[in-house]
């Protein structure tokens, strides 16, 4: 694969990378419903095979378990992709998920994450979420704390608006931001990708696929009987009437990618790197027959025309 230059880092990252949100499983939050831990590391490796060299996790994913999951993926594989994981969500003993953005739970992650990772160092740690937002200073100055000491390599954000990157960057640089971006969410389209540009800042977007609804593995049936422990069955582009809409788009995106040996889901992440600003796309996979699925999405460009089929298709959908 190629790879682009992220930010102003010393890392060349690959156009698109793996992630571990469904990987993490079921019994948390925003579970996938059952995950496989044996088909987890296999598409680790899968993916690695095929020349993705970054993977983005979080250490609420599976509350924990996703990084373990990772770790446990590293130990068999010769050539080491980067790693990348999040901070700033913590849960009790019940398991019950909230957002802490002081110094010391920062750091605290930090150490955890590092360990469950069964590494001496992260290459990218982000600021998971900037909530609460009267603590984004404070959280930011303990990142560039834990880079100064070598257990971060570049210091991050990711959900952050423009004011709130400001802020951070009043304070030290910025390695990148991971926002949603997807045909079915553009906002970021208006301010936050052009800022970035300007300003020299990394683009890598989750959930180009809309958490799976642009696959074209989805169907109206799988939609409306998602498991009770998949969060996405409170998703509203998983109900009517968006799902039917979708579903439509869908269509188009497989008749695009048929010409190009393309599938929709990879049509529908090459949209996405098509935008100067963005750097690269997560990608995830919960088992490897799907990474191969998506993986060719890193050398597919789209023609204009192509683009300009799908944004007249986008302009006539429903609000």
């Amino acid at each position: 694969m190629e790879k682009r230059r992220l930010g102003t880092t010393d890392m060349e990252i690959t156009p698109v990378g793996f992630g571990c949100w469904a990987i993490g499983g079921a019994n948390w939050a925003y579970g996938w419903g059952s995950q496989s831990d044996r088909e987890a590391i296999e598409a680790i490796e899968k993916a690695v095979e095929l020349g993705v060299n970054w993977i983005d996790t979080a250490a609420v994913y599976g509350l924990g378990h996703a990084e373990e999951l990772v770790s446990r993926a590293l130990r068999g594989l010769d050539e080491k992709p980067f790693v990348f994981t999040k901070c700033g969500l913590v849960w009790d003993e019940n398991r019950s998920i909230s957002n802490n953005l002081c110094a010391e739970s920062i750091r605290q992650e930090c150490e955890a994450s590092l360990q469950r990772l069964g590494t001496d160092r992260i290459d990218l740690y982000q600021i998971h979420w900037p909530n609460p937002d009267a603590e984004i200073e404070e959280a930011w100055q303990e990142m560039v704390r834990l880079q100064e000491e070598g257990l971060v390599r570049h210091i991050s954000v990711s959900n952050f608006n423009v004011g709130q990157m400001e802020r951070a960057a009043s304070i030290a640089s910025i390695a990148s931001l991971q926002p949603p971006y997807s045909m079915l969410r553009r906002a970021i389209e208006t301010e936050i990708l052009p800022w970035c540009e300007q300003h020299d800042i990394g683009v890598i977007v989750y959930s180009p696929m809309l958490s799976g609804m642009l696959t074209g593995a989805m169907t109206r049936e799988r939609a409306l009987n998602l498991p009770a422990d998949d969060w996405r069955r409170n998703n509203k582009e998983f109900q009517e009437p968006r799902l039917s809409a979708n579903l439509e788009l869908v269509e188009l995106l497989r008749r695009i990618g048929k010409r190009r040996d393309a599938s929709p889901g990879q049509v529908a992440i090459a949209w996405t790197l098509r935008h100067p600003a963005v750097t690269a796309a997560i990608v995830g996979g919960r088992t490897a027959a799907q990474v191969e699925g998506t993986a060719g999405a890193a050398s597919l460009t789209l023609s204009e025309q192509e683009i300009a089929e799908i944004e007249t298709f986008l302009a006539a959908m429903p609000a």
